[in-house]
């Protein structure tokens, strides 16, 4: 019980700290600096064009802050906190907000930080001297990671919940939220673990259920329009490449000697296509692009979804933008193609992390299979 109620501080934690800063934000944001601004600059920013492309990828893309909308040409976003290595100034703390959605810049200690929204460094922040500048090591706690984090968060919250109320009901049928996972956790160990890997299925089935719960519950947070949802999460191809690297490791460090004997002396096959190692260094090849194919799988799957979802929503502004009349009788589609694509973004969340489990689940069986 001490365990439950310490995850629940950390979740309340997250979400006061999101409300928090967010209200914060709206409250103190900085209005545009009037000196520095001409009147011509903004004439252009009013009238400036709708640009779809833009819109599409600040939108998927991962950011030192939480945009949360965009009113009267004023942003209003959640702060998070930037930090950064830098080898002239040491570890540097401050808040997004300083950088004004990377209209403005902050100093630290003599060196100016700011926000590249342009050029090769787009998105990264540069520190600058009075004689040069320089990329420092970012570890900020970026939309995503912060995404991350509210996840795990519920996660542990829930199934320590489940796995408590299993104790304290041995034996029970099962009640409340542990009777609507109870279907999903047995679906993933009956229809996932038990047919590809065997019966050395239970050594993998906790690791399954992890990537299953996490790919899903991120693949719908994303599909929530505000804070903590929205963030691309499993539409970063560096998360995708991490859980695919997972089961990578599982895959190669569960192996036995029948599976790695396959790799560099396939029985059945030639002996002048394995001197050279033709054959071996095919065979090994695979090894890599099974988790390669994990991680484009997710990374793309989930990226089309979102760009579709707000394509059909960006139509209505390009259209607007032609003719108001036009843009106004476009909307209606636009809108009823969105609700759609977000009813369909509900089922391939779901199939995307039932694909990424059953295919590390069959490179697993196959790594343990035992020779007949």
């Amino acid at each position: 019980m001490e365990t439950v109620f310490r995850i629940r501080l950390i979740i309340i934690f997250f979400f006061v700290v999101s409300i928090m800063t967010g209200f914060s934000a709206m409250a103190f944001a900085e209005e545009p600096d009037e000196k520095a601004t001409s009147h011509s600059d903004h004439h252009e920013a009013e009238h400036k064009k709708f640009n779809p492309s833009e819109f599409l990828f600040e939108h998927i893309s991962d950011a030192h802050e939480w945009h949360v909308f965009t009113y009267k040409g004023k942003h209003y976003s959640i702060p998070l906190p930037v930090i950064l290595i830098s080898k002239n100034n040491g570890l540097v703390l401050f808040f997004s907000g300083k950088l004004q959605h990377g209209h403005g810049s902050h100093i630290i200690r003599g060196y100016e930080y700011k926000l590249e929204t342009e050029g090769e460094h787009k998105g990264q922040i540069v520190e600058i001297s009075e004689t040069a500048s320089y990329i420092p090591i970012d570890i900020s706690i970026t939309k995503n990671i912060l995404a991350m984090f509210v996840s795990i968060a519920i996660l542990l919250w829930l199934f320590v919940s489940i796995a408590n109320a299993y104790k304290r009901n041995p034996g029970k049928p099962p009640r409340g939220i542990q009777s609507l996972f109870e279907p999903i956790i047995l679906f993933v160990r009956d229809e996932i673990a038990k047919p590809s890997i065997g019966h050395k299925y239970e050594k993998f089935t906790p690791y399954l259920l992890t990537v299953f719960f996490f790919i899903w519950f991120n693949n719908m947070l994303g599909l929530i329009p505000i804070p903590p949802g929205g963030a691309n999460l499993t539409g970063n191809i560096a998360v995708t490449g991490v859980l695919a690297l997972f089961t990578m490791i599982t895959v190669n460090f569960s192996g036995n000697r029948n599976y790695w004997k396959h790799i560099f002396n396939t029985p059945g096959v030639p002996i002048w296509l394995k001197i050279p190692p033709v054959m071996p260094l095919i065979e090994l090849f695979g090894v890599i692009t099974k988790p390669f194919v994990l991680m484009i799988r997710l990374f793309a799957n989930i990226t089309a979804g979102h760009l579709i979802t707000l394509g059909f929503l960006s139509l209505i502004f390009v259209f607007g933008e032609l003719n108001a009349s036009v843009g106004f009788m476009v909307s209606p589609l636009s809108l009823v193609f969105l609700l759609f694509m977000m009813f369909l973004e509900l089922l391939v969340a779901f199939i995307q992390a039932f694909v990424f489990t059953f295919l590390s689940a069959l490179y697993i069986g196959m790594a343990v299979e035992e020779h007949h």
